[in-house]
């Protein structure tokens, strides 16, 4: 032992003593908010994916976009082989209702995936992580909102580039199959941003992921259920005005009455806008939507410390 007079003295009470551990400090660039919002949109859009995760976090988006990929494939397959002997001269399933037609998939993707990307980070609390300097909360809303909007866009455009491509190969003339393909790319666009905000409004209400997923796939589900049912009954008795209305309550009969406006695109609802003036409503319609959405998440993260 050594005795007391080797033992090092103690600093005065009050002060303390800063030792150097030899840490080299960073004097690289420092890149700032929009690089962090660039890797922060990347990352959120492989994670709906399931890249960069666990397997079985792949399995049920990679199960969706196959199912989704599927029934555009045995379209392209019956168009290529048996086009001279159907006579048939165009899609068997137009561009602007392929994505009503495949609305449960859509729909269990976007209220599979918001919550992951939404719910998990208030639940485990990393949103004040993310929130440091240098991003704000406004970026972290954008960014997210970007990620599940341009995943879904993913989703709902693959099937079309496919029956496009089956369709030039099929050699339906190329200037009209052009033509549908861009409205229908325009409307899947305008689909993923609705369907994204709305389940990332319902996801921001909530930690429970389990809860967020359910209430989405209501929201969305039972909306079109709702509207589809009004627009039958309207159609039937002649009421098509009521039904035209009607169907601005549903992200998919919205969308798809914005195609039937501005690209004359096959409908795929009872009672499609007719006129400027509804068209122009359907059009404020989706805006509604897509704004709202961005308005609600700023002002519920406004309130999270």
């Amino acid at each position: 032992m050594s005795s007391p007079s080797e033992r090092p003295a103690r600093p005065p009470a009050g002060t303390g003593v800063i030792h150097d551990l030899g840490y080299r400090r960073y004097t690289g660039p420092r890149l700032g908010e929009p690089a962090v919002a660039r890797a922060f949109f990347l990352s959120g859009l492989r994670h709906t994916y399931g890249l960069g995760r666990s397997g079985r976090s792949k399995v049920l988006p990679m199960l969706l976009l196959g199912l989704m990929l599927l029934p555009a494939l045995i379209l392209v397959g019956v168009l290529v082989q048996a086009r001279d002997l159907l006579g048939l001269d165009e899609q068997l399933v137009a561009y602007s209702t392929y994505p009503i037609t495949t609305q449960l998939l859509i729909s269990v993707f976007v209220a599979s995936q918001a919550p992951a990307l939404i719910s998990r980070d208030l639940r485990f609390r990393t949103i004040t992580l993310y929130l440091a300097r240098p991003m704000r909360r406004r970026t972290y809303v954008l960014v997210r909102l970007a990620s599940l909007t341009v995943a879904t866009f993913v989703l709902i455009g693959a099937p079309l580039l496919l029956m496009y491509v089956g369709g030039v190969l099929a050699d339906l003339p190329l200037t009209r199959e052009t033509g549908r393909f861009l409205g229908g790319l325009v409307g899947a666009a305008l689909l993923a941003a609705c369907l994204a905000g709305l389940a990332a409004v319902v996801a921001a209400l909530t930690v429970r992921r389990g809860l967020a997923v359910t209430a989405v796939i209501v929201v969305l589900l039972v909306s079109f259920t709702l509207v589809s049912t009004v627009q039958g009954v309207a159609a039937s008795t002649d009421h098509d005005t009521v039904g035209r209305i009607a169907g601005l309550f549903s992200p998919y009969t919205l969308v798809n009455g914005v195609q039937v406006f501005l690209f004359d695109s096959p409908a795929a609802t009872a009672t499609p806008p007719e006129g400027t003036a509804m068209g122009l409503l359907y059009l404020l319609g989706v805006l509604a939507v897509v704004l709202g959405s961005i308005v609600a998440l700023l002002v519920r993260y406004r309130r999270v410390d």
